[in-house]
């Protein structure tokens, strides 16, 4: 049994690094992240941050950093996926940034990851374990202790778990399975170079192609240089294992618009990511160990918002710690503030899923007939999501 620091945290993610950021930031407390995975990295492809995210990378002291790999885009758009028509858009002008304080941007998933990971490699009281499958934690007095695969145990005097939407340390506090929600992505990205002459993409808004129970992302990332996409389709075959077939990609995206027709062209079809969320959850604590990130309010991608509220989390987390003279007071005081917000935005990312597949004619029609009402510069329709953080959590002097 090994003492390895202050506190323990499980799961080496963006939300996991984010949370070793705030506590060391907030507390000056040693933090040891522990990585199921052979070395700290992320998988993935491109990755959205609306403007509550870039507040807490402020505050964290790595936005700057962030945004040396990210692009600004113009707008948010929607268009008919059979049509190319557009149905809604959102200015991320000056406009917006002055209503929110910060911009909308997108990156590369591996490329935020490694800004925190280096973030924290500077702190003289983060360090890192690898190839760590945490089963379970357990406290006893003040001590919590981790097990991994080995059986091998780690103490330290709280533990947050972020290990994911699969979460062992969810376990302690309910036991309930991810909820399939019959999706499945297909996510990636290409060389600008590829497709910088082709006149089929747009290469400085967020385009989402929405259709019946489908929808297609582009956008660039890395500077410019990547064009990220990502392919969502409801499969009619989610029952068995091996659902969400290329072969029924094809099929399912017959009839697209010719734009659409070329984009799949370039996706690779030999990975692809089975979507699951969770039922929202009153409770995140036990004793000295809380949960954190996707862990404890895994969500479906619509809004945009998974890592997002990861993010929000670590700041709320570091906050409490440094306010609280005990953890469990401190992590009950955190989940008092992040049950009530995250399980807001699982459950709007749920209807927001079905609004942009609604497959049955008369609801897309209201739905167009409303979306065309929207004018590009009202905020007040992402107010709820966006404005959150600077409502809750003003900045002195900004």
């Amino acid at each position: 049994m090994t003492n390895v620091s202050d506190i323990i945290v499980v799961g080496g993610g963006i939300g996991g690094l984010a949370a070793a950021l705030a506590i060391t930031n907030e507390t000056g407390k040693s933090v040891a992240v522990f990585e199921q995975a052979p070395e700290f990295g992320e998988v993935g492809a491109g990755l959205q941050l609306a403007p509550n995210a870039l507040e807490v990378l402020e505050r964290l002291g790595v936005k700057d950093a962030v945004l040396k790999h990210a692009v600004l885009p113009k707008r948010l758009v929607l268009k008919d996926v059979y049509t190319a028509e557009e149905v809604a858009t959102l200015d991320l002008g000056e406009g917006f940034q002055k209503e929110f304080g910060q911009p909308y941007v997108v990156l590369h998933r591996s490329d935020l990851h490694r800004v925190l990971y280096e973030a924290c490699q500077a702190k003289g009281n983060i360090q890192f374990f690898t190839n760590q499958q945490i089963q379970t934690a357990e406290q006893e007095g003040d001590t919590v202790t981790i097990i991994n695969q080995n059986g091998e145990k780690f103490t330290a005097e709280a533990v947050i778990g972020a290990d994911g939407v699969k979460s062992n340390l969810r376990k302690l506090l309910i036991e309930d399975s991810p909820v399939n929600s019959s999706y499945v992505a297909y996510r990636g990205t290409l060389p600008i170079e590829e497709i910088a002459e082709d006149k089929n993409f747009d290469l400085d808004d967020v385009i989402m192609w929405i259709g019946p129970n489908l929808h297609l992302v582009q956008y660039p990332v890395r500077r410019g240089e990547l064009y990220n996409q990502v392919v969502v389709f409801k499969s009619y075959d989610s029952t068995v294992e091996d659902w969400g077939t290329p072969e029924e990609l094809t099929r399912r995206f017959e009839g697209s618009h010719p734009k659409v027709q070329n984009a799949l062209k370039f996706i690779n079809r030999t990975f692809r990511w089975q979507m699951y969320d969770r039922n929202p959850i009153e409770n995140w604590t036990t004793g000295n160990i809380t949960l954190l990130g996707d862990a404890g309010h895994a969500m479906l991608q619509y809004l945009a918002q998974g890592g997002v509220q990861a993010f929000e989390d670590a700041f709320v987390l570091g906050e409490k710690l440094k306010e609280h003279d005990t953890y469990e007071e401190a992590f009950k005081a955190y989940q008092e503030i992040r049950i009530p917000r995250s399980a807001m935005v699982q459950t709007t990312a749920r209807k927001w899923g079905e609004i942009i597949h609604a497959e049955d004619p008369i609801t897309i029609a209201l739905r167009n007939h409303i979306f065309e009402k929207h004018q590009p510069t009202d905020y007040n329709v992402v107010d709820f999501l966006y404005g959150w953080f600077n409502k809750n959590y003003q900045r002195v002097n900004k």
